[in-house]
């Protein structure tokens, strides 16, 4: 099957990022949100995005222009109708994208591919929402989608052969490179970062070292870009204390139990760098 338009549902971060990413591959491409304010808040750091490119000449501006010529806005699903693929970037609620896949089940036509951006939730939970669990895999993309070239194309023990392909090549036509995973909790990527950015808080509980100096060494000693503490502000410590939380509920295993200082901060609204402050503090621009 070949896609030939594309829907994302949420313009928040992830969303936002992926809808900027379809639409500069050349797909038309519509992104869902709840309300207008919402919507027009997504769209507003897509267009600094690609100002922000367009100053730097990474992007002409007709190009800027035309890119924004196949995104359109909607607070409505309806307007998905059409779209052969779909790509569900809301809240990490499984309860709330279970109802989601439903009316995307309900509302697309029979040959779409559903596909959701989850990190932690079983995608074949999604699957089994609708009567297309052939065609429901995932496609979770890694922040800022527009920079990361990975994409983990996760197949459900329910999955299709057509879709998986379908789904595959599509991730290619973004120019991003595609690794098959399986259904499991964390995927290939968190399955293995999350226990790493744990044992670095312990590390800094136990005070065994600061996180400047713990960040410093994973950056010269194993050349990773950024430091683990440095890591969590972007992600967000309450999007890994929820990743970690089930991902211990699936393995119940010590290496995935949250330490008690990422409980307190997000208690306390330090979530990183989408409220300003975590482990590091991020004053507003200007």
């Amino acid at each position: 099957m070949t896609v030939k338009q594309v829907g994302v549902v949420g313009c928040g971060l992830m969303g936002g990022g992926i809808a900027q990413v379809t639409a500069q591959a050349g797909y038309p491409t519509t992104v869902v949100e709840v309300n207008q304010e919402l919507l027009d808040r997504g769209l507003t750091a897509i267009r600094r995005n690609l100002d922000g490119l367009v100053e730097k000449g990474r992007l002409g501006a007709p190009e800027r222009e035309a890119l924004l010529g196949r995104l359109r806005g909607s607070v409505a699903l309806e307007d998905l109708r059409e779209a052969d693929l779909v790509i569900e970037a809301v809240t990490e609620n499984l309860a709330l994208k279970k109802e989601t896949f439903a009316r995307l089940d309900r509302l697309c036509p029979p040959h779409a591919i559903l596909a959701t951006n989850t990190s932690s939730c079983t995608v074949v939970e999604l699957a089994a929402a609708t009567k297309r669990p052939a065609r429901v895999l995932g496609l979770h993309f890694f922040n800022p989608a527009p920079v990361m070239r990975l994409v983990e194309v996760v197949r459900t023990i329910l999955t299709g052969d057509e879709a998986f392909r379908a789904a595959w090549g599509f991730v290619e036509s973004l120019g991003k490179t595609p690794v098959a995973t399986k259904d499991t909790t964390g995927f290939i990527v968190n399955r293995l970062l999350v226990p790493y950015l744990l044992e670095a808080v312990r590390l800094l509980e136990s005070g065994g070292a600061s996180k400047e100096d713990i960040d410093q060494a994973m950056k010269l000693g194993c050349g990773y870009p950024m430091g683990p503490f440095a890591l969590l502000d972007l992600v967000g410590l309450d999007t890994t204390l929820h990743v970690a939380e089930v991902m211990f509920e699936e393995f119940r295993e010590p290496r995935f139990a949250p330490p008690s200082l990422i409980r307190r901060m997000v208690a306390a609204g330090q979530l990183g760098r989408k409220s300003g402050k975590g482990f590091y503090d991020y004053p507003p621009k200007g």
